[in-house]
C-alpha cells in the first residue's frame, strides 16, 4: 500500500513538473563590432563610461573593447555640425553639449589620452541622444498625457549607429530615422520659413468690435501691419485706419490660412490669431515637430487621418486622398483622445448608452428638473436584472444603479452609423442628431468622440470593397431601425492625432491650440 501511495504521489509531482512554464533565458541582441579607424586611440576607463549610467553607451564601447572610436575627422566634423545645426530641425543644441564638445575640438589635438576618452564618451553620448530625439522626440507623452494612446516607439540606437559609421554612412541614418510623413516634412519647411522673416516688434492689437469692410477703427493700423509681416498683404500700404478692400482680400487669405471662417469680418478669432508674433508661432511649430516624432514613422497603406484641431477627417488610400470630411471634437473639458488604431466594425441604427461622465454632468440634474426629460429623449432606464424601470420610479439617490439606453434611429445621439475601432477610451466615430453644426468654425463640442459629416457615404466606401454595398441596402437596413453590425473587411489605420501647424505651398498654416498644448509642450522642450 505504501508503495502504491509514493507512486500516486511521484506521478503527481512529475505531472506539476510538465506543466510549470519554463522560464525564458533574456538574450541581449548582440551589438556588431565597430570597426576602428588608423587614427590615433586610447584606451577607455569603464568607469568614465559609468558615469553617463547609459547601457547603451556601455554597450556601444564593448564593441570597440573600449577603445576610443572618434578618430577620424570627417566624422566627427559630421556629428558636430549636425547638432550644431539641431535648431533646423526644432532641438536645442545645447542639450546635447554642443558648446564643451566644440572647445574639445579645438584642441583635440594636444588632448592627453584621459581627456581624448572623455571627449570621445561625450561625443558619442550625445549623438545618440540626438538620433534617439529625431526618431521619437524628447519627451513621452504617456508621462505628459493620460489621454494619449500611442505605442512606444523602439529605437536600436547602437546597430543604427554602428552600421552607419562601418560604412561611412553616418549622414543617411539621419536623414532615414526621420519621420517619413509629408506633413512632418511640412513642418519642417514651415521652421525653415519662419526663420526668414524679421524681428517682429508689431504692438498688440486691441478691438473689442467687429470691423467689416468701409469701417473706421484705429485697430486697423497695426491689422495692416501683421498682414504685411506675414505677406498675406503686399506692397507699400498706406496705414490707415480704413478698412478697404485691399486689406479686406488680405483679411479673407489669412483667415484662411489659419482655419477661420474667410468672410473677412474681424472679430475676436481673427485679432486672436493676428495677435500671434513669430516667437509664439515659431514656439508653436517646433511643439508639433516634438509631437510627429512620437507618432509612427511611417503610415499605412490605407488610413483615416484625424486632426483634433483642425476639425478634419481625410480618408487616404494608396497615397491618394479619396475622401475629407469635417468633424466634431471633444470639448476642452471632455477632451477627444490621441489614438492610433485600426477600423473594425459598422454599425447602423445604433443604440446608444448613456456614458458616466454624461450621466453625471447632464442626465441626473435634467432628471432633477424634470422625470420626463428621458422619455422625450427616447431613453429607456433599466435596473441591474435588465427590468424597465418607469421615470417616475427612478431614485435619483442612486442614478448610478441603472443603464440608460436610447433606441435607434434618427434621433438618436450618436445618429445613424457608428464605426468601432480598438481603444482604451471607449471613443469611436459616429453620425449625429445635430447635423447643422458641421458648417460652424469651431467644432469643438463632443464629449470625447468624434462626430463624421455625412456619414453614410463614409460607410458605403469603406464597406463596398467588392460591389455588395449599394445605396438602397444602406437605405434598407437604416429603414428597419434595427441595429446591424458589419466587419470592415479592408485594413484601414485609424490615426486620431493633434497637430496645430503645418506648411502648404511654402505657406505657413496655423490652427487654434484648442486643448492649450502647445506653450506648455514647448517650456517642457526647452526646460
Amino acid at each position: 500500500m505504501k508503495k502504491i501511495y509514493f507512486l500516486v504521489v511521484l506521478c503527481i509531482l512529475v505531472g506539476c513538473k510538465k506543466e510549470s512554464p519554463k522560464l525564458t533565458p533574456i538574450v541581449k541582441k548582440k551589438v556588431p563590432a565597430i570597426i576602428l579607424s588608423d587614427e590615433r586611440k586610447v584606451e577607455i576607463d569603464t568607469a568614465a563610461i559609468g558615469v553617463f549610467k547609459s547601457e547603451t553607451l556601455k554597450q556601444f564601447y564593448i564593441a570597440s573593447e573600449n577603445q576610443t572610436v572618434w578618430g577620424n575627422l570627417e566624422k566627427r566634423t559630421f556629428v558636430l555640425s549636425h547638432l550644431e545645426k539641431s535648431d533646423k530641425l526644432g532641438l536645442e543644441p545645447e542639450d546635447y553639449k554642443i558648446s564643451q564638445l566644440k572647445k574639445f575640438e579645438s584642441k583635440v589635438a594636444s588632448l592627453n589620452d584621459k581627456d581624448l576618452a572623455a571627449y570621445d564618451i561625450l561625443l558619442t553620448y550625445n549623438f545618440e541622444k540626438y538620433l534617439n530625439h529625431i526618431y521619437k522626440g524628447k519627451l513621452d507623452p504617456k508621462k505628459l498625457y493620460g489621454n494619449w494612446d500611442l505605442d512606444e516607439k523602439t529605437f536600436d540606437v547602437n546597430s543604427v549607429l554602428i552600421k552607419g559609421f562601418n560604412k561611412n554612412k553616418l549622414d543617411s541614418i539621419v536623414e532615414n530615422i526621420q519621420p517619413k510623413t509629408q506633413i512632418y516634412r511640412g513642418l519642417l519647411k514651415a521652421l525653415e520659413i519662419i526663420n526668414t522673416f524679421p524681428d517682429d516688434s508689431i504692438g498688440t492689437i486691441e478691438s473689442a468690435d467687429k470691423i467689416v469692410l468701409n469701417d473706421t477703427n484705429p485697430a486697423l493700423i497695426n491689422i495692416k501691419k501683421r498682414l504685411l509681416y506675414w505677406d498675406d498683404m503686399t506692397g507699400t500700404e498706406n496705414l490707415s485706419k480704413i478698412y478697404d478692400k485691399k486689406t479686406f482680400e488680405s483679411v479673407k487669405k489669412f483667415q484662411e490660412r489659419h482655419g477661420l471662417a474667410s468672410d473677412g469680418v474681424i472679430g475676436v478669432g481673427t485679432i486672436r490669431a493676428l495677435n500671434h508674433s513669430k516667437e509664439s508661432r515659431k514656439k508653436q511649430i517646433i511643439a508639433n515637430l516634438e509631437r510627429w516624432r512620437w507618432y509612427p514613422s511611417e503610415l499605412a497603406e490605407n488610413y483615416f487621418i484625424i486632426n483634433i484641431p483642425d476639425y478634419s477627417l481625410n480618408v487616404v488610400e494608396n497615397q491618394d486622398t479619396t475622401l475629407v470630411r469635417n468633424v466634431v471634437v471633444g470639448t476642452s473639458k471632455r477632451r477627444t483622445p490621441i489614438i492610433t488604431s485600426f477600423l473594425k466594425t459598422v454599425v447602423f441604427n445604433p443604440t446608444w448608452t448613456v456614458p458616466p461622465t454624461i450621466l453625471k454632468e447632464d442626465v441626473v440634474p435634467a432628471m432633477k428638473r424634470n422625470r420626463n426629460y428621458l422619455a422625450k429623449k427616447n431613453i429607456t432606464i433599466y435596473d441591474t436584472t435588465g427590468k424597465v424601470v418607469s421615470p417616475a420610479d427612478w431614485n435619483e439617490k442612486k442614478p448610478n444603479n441603472y443603464r440608460y439606453v436610447q433606441s435607434p434611429g434618427y434621433d438618436n445621439s450618436l445618429g445613424l452609423m457608428k464605426i468601432l475601432f480598438p481603444n482604451h477610451h471607449s471613443v469611436y466615430l459616429h453620425d449625429t442628431n445635430h447635423r447643422g453644426i458641421f458648417g460652424r468654425n469651431n467644432r469643438s463640442m463632443s464629449s470625447g468622440c468624434v462626430r463624421v459629416e455625412n456619414p453614410l457615404e463614409l460607410a458605403q466606401h469603406i464597406l463596398d470593397v467588392d460591389g455588395n454595398w449599394p445605396q438602397d441596402r444602406i437605405d434598407t437596413i437604416i429603414a428597419s431601425k434595427t441595429t446591424m453590425s458589419f466587419k470592415i473587411t479592408k485594413k484601414y489605420a485609424l490615426y486620431q492625432w493633434y497637430w496645430t501647424a503645418w506648411s502648404k505651398k511654402n505657406q505657413l498654416i496655423f490652427r487654434a491650440d484648442i486643448y492649450d498644448l502647445d506653450s506648455d509642450l514647448y517650456a517642457q522642450l526647452r526646460n
